[in-house]
């Protein structure tokens, strides 16, 4: 009995990090219809959780739900209900991104544009004999809608090829997704990239003369940003041009990369080159977009990108992707919008508790 007091008093302090109205908004969203097998919206959302937090398949949710008394219902009807959630969890995840202060409305320098960021993770099926999938999926950046997503083997990398482009689209993404046929398979379709690029990716020249970038920015101090015109190449006749936008990094995250360089090159047991040492004093842009938007403003853009995709990032290397209803689009869809709201939920907990206050929590 003490043990249930306590699940039953975290949970009130639970909802207490909730946007305001999100029981109304799941009646207005079509989550919760009517209260049969779940008695209330509170009760919908407390089994979700299970689902999604907890990483438990749809059987396992269900029979911990019986045996907690939450309610009784099949596997199958409470697919039914993750999917009628979609667009409820979104309006959560929304919601919980202006409370942080993000700003959610593109800038007016953004209007021609579809922002979406891209990014990949590797998801393992429950039990000692689950396979391995990696997940590609493709979030438009201001409004959190899952525009697209694809499951393949764990062979197939990251690459902005994976995804179908629009024109009009501008994809963003890390350093797994900086290569040339990524880059040229988004330009060939009217599309724009912004992307993080890995040393010795491919080749630069300007001018037709083969160039260091790293001799052309050498000049930088720290804050200042270098905007430079290129073309990129490979030795198997990939030609794409590229824009470069290169900021100086601070001392603190130059020894960041450089303790991260010199552990990937221990792990490996390769001497680490002097290059990738000076290398990791800058933070490299390449994009398509053009000169009338400024290399600060794309340097902004993937900050803010960094700044929603952190929250799924935690997700994925702390709480575990668990389960994925992998076999149906429509439920697929559900559960990263699902997983996205249980990630922001997370940092918003972790923010407030920066803000110790001595009974444990804000008023």
């Amino acid at each position: 009995m003490e043990t249930n007091n306590i699940f039953n008093e975290n949970w009130k302090v639970l909802l207490k990090f909730l946007p305001q109205g999100w029981m109304v908004k799941a009646r207005e969203t079509g989550a919760f219809q009517r209260s049969r097998n779940i008695k209330s919206v509170k009760y919908l959302l407390r089994i979700l959780l299970i689902h999604l937090a907890e990483g438990c398949s749809l059987r396992e949710t269900v029979a911990l739900a019986s045996a907690s008394k939450l309610c009784n219902i099949s596997d199958v009807g409470l697919l039914k209900r993750l999917k009628a959630s979609s667009d409820w969890f979104r309006w959560m995840s929304l919601e919980l991104v202006k409370i942080t202060g993000l700003e959610i409305a593109p800038p007016k320098w953004l209007n021609n544009y579809v922002v979406k960021s891209v990014d990949g993770s590797i998801i393992t099926e429950p039990g000692k004999t689950g396979g391995q999938w990696r997940l590609h999926y493709n979030i438009n950046l201001y409004n959190l809608q899952c525009d697209q997503f694809l499951i393949t083997n764990i062979r197939k990398g990251e690459s902005f090829k994976n995804f179908v482009v629009a024109k009009g689209d501008l994809l963003i993404g890390d350093r797994a997704y900086g290569r040339l046929s990524g880059f040229k398979h988004v330009v060939d379709q009217g599309g724009h990239f912004i992307a993080r690029l890995k040393k010795g990716a491919f080749s630069f020249r300007i001018d037709g003369e083969d160039i260091d970038v790293i001799d052309k920015v050498k000049h930088l101090e720290y804050g200042q940003i270098c905007d430079l015109e290129a073309e990129g190449y490979t030795q198997g006749g990939l030609l794409q041009d590229i824009r470069l936008c290169v900021l100086r990094k601070s001392e603190l995250e130059t020894e960041k990369s450089v303790r991260i360089a010199k552990r990937k090159a221990s792990r490996s047991q390769q001497k680490l080159n002097p290059d990738i040492l000076e290398y990791c004093k800058y933070f490299i842009i390449g994009t398509s977009l053009k000169g009338d938007i400024t290399a600060k403003q794309v340097l902004e853009l993937y900050r803010y990108r960094w700044q929603v995709e952190i929250a799924f990032k935690r997700l994925k290397s702390i709480l575990g992707l668990g389960y994925l209803p992998k076999k149906d689009p429509e439920s697929c869809t559900a559960w990263l919008h699902g997983k996205m709201f249980v990630a922001l939920l997370s940092q918003r907990i972790v923010e407030e508790g920066r803000k110790f206050s001595p009974w444990g929590y804000s008023i």
